[in-house]
């Protein structure tokens, strides 16, 4: 076999590798880029950005049949599923060079395109290539989990890898799975016509903030959605055309019928083909081991996003990849600060958080200060009819910001501030303080801010030094 040596192999071309080989090989590294799928993983092809193309076309949808609160002609939109489909796979092919083969040759990497497999500590196969390199950065990503549920393997059934080719939209889709996923796309194709139902075991979101989660709830069933929360699902079966799912909760044991079934119950590392144990690579049932350099048992090999298992998103990919960029690189002691991933569910209205939840907040902290601003009290958001929601912000008695969360329109968009001030250690008097152009949704969370101070501004106290100095005007 051909030999490759090099300074740096990066397995998988998702966000994550794609980020380290990027800003490695422009760094001046000899970088080797092995991918066995398509070029920019599962969030440009199934997850991230057909989801969101799919949303959008939904919202829009919506906003159509909603049209006539703003004294616009509303009425209940067609939907052109082919025509939607070639949205979303245009949206996809518009992204894709900045992801291709192409432009990371054209970059200075080594691109080979086949199954990555190690053969030892520091050897690597791939398309009968043997790649030697000095370190090495496992980023494979993950895949949709399917439950253990009697009937299912026997059922046609969808995915995040799926549900964007159907060929027709679903007369009753049955979702199994409340979390971000199963929200998403439960609400799109609700928006879009469908009858939906979701079938979630504990809770919607129940990573989420219950107070912001209750938000987006009262959202979902206004549109039309049965949310069967606390619901196992023991069996599947076909049902003519269809498919039937056999249901228990505190109320017994129900059948629910529907025309397509979507399984959205999470993501499962993609690992099982890498001969990890020949590299000394440890591993758990959620993904790899490392510790907080992102490096694993093995000192060469470094694992990234989806493949670590913990927190998976596109974004925090990326910032894994700056981490081991600086360690694999330049040598520098960085480590990955888990509390300032911000997470975002792209639902209408949207939720979002970063830092500690209220209650983690007071588990750790003891005595907290938890600041509200409701959009219903924000003129931007009421010229706009999309006042649900409100800005959380959780501090300690001297004004530390230890978390926010967001529920409302734009919410995605509005955490980013919050997560800079939390990883710049600022004061909450920073965000009080902030001019905020009116009207935004922003002065919403400058609302929330200037509200720790409310106490003490507008107290007795105040009032009596004004009175005092108002003496001698």
């Amino acid at each position: 076999m051909n030999e490759i040596a090099t300074d740096l192999c990066v397995i998988g071309a998702g966000s994550g590798g794609l980020s380290v080989a990027a800003g490695a090989v422009q760094m001046g590294a000899r970088v080797v880029l092995i991918e066995k799928d398509r070029m920019g993983g599962d969030c440009l092809n199934t997850g991230c950005v057909p989801s969101k193309a799919l949303i959008k076309a939904a919202r829009v949808a919506e906003s159509v049949r909603k049209a006539g609160r703003f004294g616009v002609n509303g009425h209940e939109p067609s939907i052109d599923l082919p025509a939607l489909r070639r949205h979303i796979q245009g949206t996809i092919a518009g992204i894709a060079p900045h992801d291709s083969v192409e432009r990371f040759e054209g970059l200075g990497c080594t691109v080979i395109k086949a199954q990555a497999r190690f053969l030892d500590r520091d050897r690597i196969e791939a398309g009968g290539q043997v790649v030697r390199a000095k370190r090495f950065v496992v980023a494979t990503g993950s895949r949709p989990a399917v439950p253990k549920i009697p009937g299912l393997a026997d059922i046609a059934y969808l995915t995040n890898e799926s549900v964007f080719d159907l060929a027709s939209l679903p007369a009753h889709l049955l979702v199994i799975g409340g979390g971000p996923i199963g929200i998403e796309l439960a609400q799109a194709f609700r928006h879009l016509g469908s009858k939906v139902t979701v079938i979630e075991a504990v809770t919607i979101l129940s990573k989420d903030d219950p107070e912001l989660v209750a938000v987006l709830r009262e959202r979902l069933i206004a549109d039309g959605i049965a949310l069967r929360e606390g619901a196992k699902v023991e069996a599947a079966a076909r049902a003519g055309n269809g498919v039937a799912l056999t249901v228990s909760d505190a109320g017994g044991r129900h059948a629910i019928e529907g025309s397509d079934l979507l399984v959205a119950v999470g993501r499962t590392p993609d690992l099982e083909t890498l001969g990890l144990d020949a590299a000394g690579v440890e591993r758990t049932p959620e993904g790899i081991r490392v510790d907080a350099h992102l490096r694993t048992a093995n000192k060469r090999v470094f694992a990234v996003g989806d493949a670590v298992g913990d927190r998976q998103f596109t974004h925090w990919a990326g910032y894994h990849a700056g981490v081991v960029i600086k360690n694999a690189l330049f040598r520098l002691p960085a480590k990955v600060d888990p509390g300032l991933c911000p997470w975002v569910t792209y639902a209408s209205p949207e939720l979002a958080q970063v830092g500690l939840s209220e209650e983690v907040a007071r588990r750790q902290h003891g005595d907290v200060r938890v600041l509200r601003a409701r959009f219903a009290e924000n003129d931007r958001a009421r010229t706009e009819a999309e006042h649900e929601g409100l800005v959380k912000a959780v501090v300690t008695a001297r004004g530390r910001i230890l978390g926010c969360g967001i529920v409302g329109a734009e919410a995605g968009d509005l955490i980013q501030l919050w997560e800079l001030a939390i990883r710049k250690r600022l004061k909450i008097g920073a965000i009080a303080e902030m001019v905020a152009p009116y009207p935004t949704r922003g002065e919403a969370s400058k609302r929330a801010a200037g509200s720790f101070y409310t106490p003490v501004i507008f107290g007795e106290r105040t009032k009596r030094i004004v009175r005092f100095l108002l003496r001698w005007a």
